[in-house]
This record gives C-alpha cells, structure tokens and sequence, in this order.
C-alpha cells in the first residue's frame, strides 16, 4: 500500500489512559508503587528506560503469560473516546498509523489478537513482555528500548515507505516523548501534544520546542490527573488538524 503521511503516536496516557507498567501490576498487586515510581522517573527523564525496564524485570517474581495479559485486558482495557475512528481515519486516508511506545510488545500482540483496536501497521513497543510470535510479525519489527528509540523508529518507517519527514505527525504526552519531539521540530512534523504532562512541557521549553497542538488536559507541576476530563475529548478530532496540515504541506510542494 501507497501512504501519502505517517502518524507516529505514542499510547499510554496518550491515546489509552493506562500506564505501560499497568498488566504487570495488575499480575503482582504488591509491585504497584515501584512501577509507579519507576514510571515517574522515566517519564521525567530522571532515569533512561533500559533503567526502568531493568528495575522492573529484577523486581518481577516471574513472567507475564498470555492469559495474565487477557486477564488484566478483560478487567481493564480502554482508549480515550474517538481513539479507534482516528486510526480508522488514518488508514481509510492512506496515512500510516503507527504506535510508537514505551508500552509493552505483548500487550498490543493481544490487543490486536482479541481485535480491541483496529490493527495498525507497525507498534514499535518494549521487548520486556513479548509472546511467541512477535518475530514472525513484521508489525513488531520496531522496538523502544530507550526514549530516543523513537524518532529513530519513526525516521525508519518514513524510508521504507518513501514518506517525507515533513508528512509525519508525531503525536505524545510527556517527557519520554521529548526526543520525538525535538526530531519533528528539526524536520518540520506536525507536533500534537495530548493529554500534555508537565515533562513535555519542560522539555520542550528547555530546547525552544513549540508543539503545533495541545489537545487535552494539559497539566501543570504536582497536578493530579482528571480521568474524568481526560474521558471527554474525542480523539478523531485531530483529523481535521491533521488534514489541514497535509494539504497546507502538498501546497507548500506544489
């Protein structure tokens, strides 16, 4: 298939209210408050990810299985509204959606597997939980080791397909996403910042980063998060951002 764009998005607290470290925490209860700690310092750039991961796996009393991984998506498993219609949006306009992620390889395995969400072209996510077929994928070709794996990932796909840097929307909430975000800038993506965390902010302000969207909550130091508010926006909203971005883009070729 031909794509004309690339949307390049990350997921937890981004798209789906859930944290990347959620499953394991709903496997063992008792990890809870280290993964949340753990996850607030990756996500503030205190730790780097590999740090986080390798915390956690020394942490975890054994692995995450299949049927634990259904188990807590049967138990918990959302996006925030519009979610799906964006990706529908995306594909039924031969724009590339990809998630690009700090979230766990074996959580979107099942998702796909137990058809949550339209199934997208390419989930680059982490290696720390992944299930038996996830070699034979080419959608799970792309892995997030680290922060920076992003735009490296994202950079990738725009040469396999023949996209130009300058179609890409980059899409993501918190200070984990600042790389990708300082790459589009560098580039000339369309920068949407949701659900906006105070560590993307302070990124972006340290580098002169100014995202082209705040969409969502944009929170500020030390406040808690409104899962409520969040649940209100719809996400296909940003297709009309999007659409005008790619058409001011195709005149600016012209």
């Amino acid at each position: 298939m031909k794509y004309t764009a690339l949307l390049s998005s990350d997921w937890n607290e981004c798209l789906a209210p859930s944290g990347p470290f959620d499953p394991i925490a709903f496997s063992f209860p008792g990890l809870a408050p280290e993964l949340t700690q753990v996850f607030h310092q990756y996500t503030s750039n205190e730790i780097t990810l590999s740090e986080a991961t390798g915390r956690i796996a020394a942490a975890m009393p054994g692995p995450i299985t299949e049927d634990d991984m259904d188990a807590y998506l049967a138990a918990s498993f959302s996006t925030y509204r519009g979610v799906a219609d964006l990706i529908e949006w995306c594909l039924s306009h031969d724009i590339l959606f990809m998630i690009n992620t700090t979230g766990m390889q074996g959580y979107f395995q099942r998702v796909f597997a137990k058809k949550l969400v339209p199934a997208v072209p390419v989930a680059a996510a982490n290696p720390l939980i992944r299930f038996a077929g996830a070699d034979e994928d080419p959608r799970y070709s792309f892995l997030v080791r680290e922060s920076d794996d992003k735009p490296k990932n994202t950079e990738a796909v725009l040469c396999t397909h023949g996209i130009p840097p300058e179609r890409a929307i980059v899409i993501g909430d918190s200070g984990g996403d600042g790389p990708h975000f300082e790459w589009g800038s560098k580039v000339g993506a369309f920068r949407i910042a949701g659900m906006t965390k105070p560590s993307l902010v302070s990124f972006c302000k340290n580098r002169e980063i100014i995202p082209h969207m705040l969409f969502g909550i944009t929170y500020e130091l030390g406040e808690a998060r409104d899962l409520e508010r969040e649940m209100g926006f719809y996400f296909n909203e940003l297709s009309f951002l999007i659409e005008a971005f790619l058409e001011l883009r195709s005149l600016e070729g012209s």
